[in-house]
């Protein structure tokens, strides 16, 4: 028996695993981001490596953050899949290992006489055995399967981060367009007070003779598209909340506010670093790279089906009829075999399985690299909309202070007659569009900090 052992492990050691093994498929990488600028190059850290609340500095932001991380249902139901691998890692890995059971019996009859020539007798006997069954991975099928389960579980865990990842770009996101509506429903509430104020002077001044019904009429105008916005965004509000609640995995309900979203952190320039980094860094890009590994070792496992299957066979224990010679030398039993199976015929389908295989590993090799151009797509654009954005929100504060210059010096001269009311009507209607668009723009740039974030694989580290 030991010397049947020690010829299974001598074959199990010198065996080898075949099929090829993994290599990172070439992709093509340029050395710099397009639209990226001096600042933005690999001498400076990538924004892509800051932690989500170093980029995030607001408390109350940080703090809806940390309460999706633990609640929300796509990051729990993405962790359970991680256990859902490790557990099928653990499945796969045990078949490289013999397999022992244990058994015992006892058992007792009794036959009654039949004859005088056969008196009644009864017999009492116990059995403990033994087995054990080693399916030898001569040809390496078992470890490239472990391999194939071990690079799923990796691609699982990154699925996860990938998860993470967009979540917090999803709460942060959610928050800001949140504080953006906060800002309207505030300018449009100031906006509704200064208007009504001038519809009393107004009217006032129409009893004097001073204005007519014409200019009442404008002033009422101007009173109704203040106010007819403040419904509208008080619903936007009300449902932009229930979004975030869900995030953070509660029943919609109220959130708590924190940083006004002038107050909110944008730096002047974002260093991208360099973007062969996003093959270390992105989820995405690492998991469809396992994904890969899993399909390379999958091919080993299809050409291990064409060699003989060699698998070793023991058993051994102790039987005896009475107790007090249960562990006599006699008692003892034993038993080996070697098999080997060779396949002959498989009308085709081991061939087929092997060309499966390996058009599966094609198939991840250009997932992955198509991943790789759309990350790089996602940095290119994010880039180019964050300074774009910060450019046009420069703009239109400077469209914003004229239009409220305007908007005073109009005012002024219709109390001292040098301006008509449709003049002041104009103006105070374009300084409220002018307040709101830079709302609008102040919040893009912000949503483009958190897309450029996000496109340089940051988000997910804990």
């Amino acid at each position: 028996m030991k010397k049947f052992l020690l010829l299974a492990i001598a074959v199990l050691l010198s065996g080898c695993a075949v099929g090829p093994n993994y290599k990172r498929p070439t992709v093509s990488v340029p050395t710099d981001y397009r639209d990226s600028m001096p600042a933005q190059t690999a001498a400076a850290p990538s924004l892509g490596n800051e932690n989500w609340w170093q980029v995030y500095q607001d408390p109350v932001l940080a703090d809806l953050i940390h309460t999706a991380l633990q609640q929300n249902y796509d990051v729990r139901i993405a962790a359970a899949r991680v256990l859902e691998a490790q557990a099928q890692l653990g499945i796969t890995r045990a078949n490289q290992f013999p397999s022992a059971s244990v058994g015992a019996d006892i058992f007792s009859q009794q036959n009654a006489k039949t004859s005088n020539q056969f008196p009644p007798y009864q017999v009492n006997a116990g059995q403990l055995n033994l087995s054990v069954i080693w399916n030898l991975d001569f040809w390496g099928k078992y470890r490239r399967q472990t391999e194939a389960a071990r690079a799923q579980m990796l691609a699982s865990e990154w699925g996860q981060r990938a998860v993470i990842s967009s979540l917090v770009a999803n709460v942060a996101t959610a928050y800001f367009q949140l504080r953006a509506l906060d800002s309207e429903i505030e300018i449009s509430k100031r906006t509704l007070g200064s208007r009504q104020q001038s519809l009393q002077l107004t009217k006032v001044l129409e009893t004097h003779g001073s204005a007519s019904d014409l200019d009442v009429s404008q002033s009422e105008q101007l009173v109704y598209t203040a106010s007819e916005s403040i419904p509208d965004l008080e619903r936007q509000i009300r449902q932009q909340e229930n979004l975030l609640s869900i995030l953070l995995g509660d029943n919609p309900g109220s959130i708590s506010r924190g940083q006004a979203l002038t107050e909110q952190p944008v730096p002047e320039a974002v260093p991208a670093g360099l973007p062969s980094e996003l093959l270390e860094r992105r989820p995405d890009v690492r998991q469809a790279e396992e994904i890969i590994v899993a399909a390379n070792a999958q091919i080993g496992v299809a050409k291990a089906s064409f060699f003989p299957s060699i698998s070793l066979t023991g058993a051994g224990g102790l039987e005896s009829n009475a107790l007090n010679r249960f562990i006599n030398a006699p008692s003892q039993t034993w038993f080996g075999a070697l098999s080997v199976a060779q396949p002959v015929f498989q009308a085709g389908a081991l061939r087929s399985g092997l060309r499966l295989t390996r058009a599966q590993y094609q198939e991840a090799v250009l997932a992955y690299q198509q991943t790789v151009q759309n990350s790089l797509e996602q940095v290119s654009n994010a880039l180019i909309a964050y300074q774009k954005d910060r450019d046009f929100r420069g703009q239109q504060e400077l469209l914003t202070q004229a239009a409220e210059r305007s908007d005073q010096l109009s005012l002024v001269l219709y109390q001292h007659g040098g301006a008509s009311y449709l003049q002041v009507l104009t103006n105070e209607t374009n300084y409220f569009s002018a307040e709101l668009n830079l709302v609008q723009a102040q919040l893009n740039e912000r949503l483009a900090l958190v897309q450029l974030y996000q496109a340089l694989g940051g988000g997910w580290q804990q």
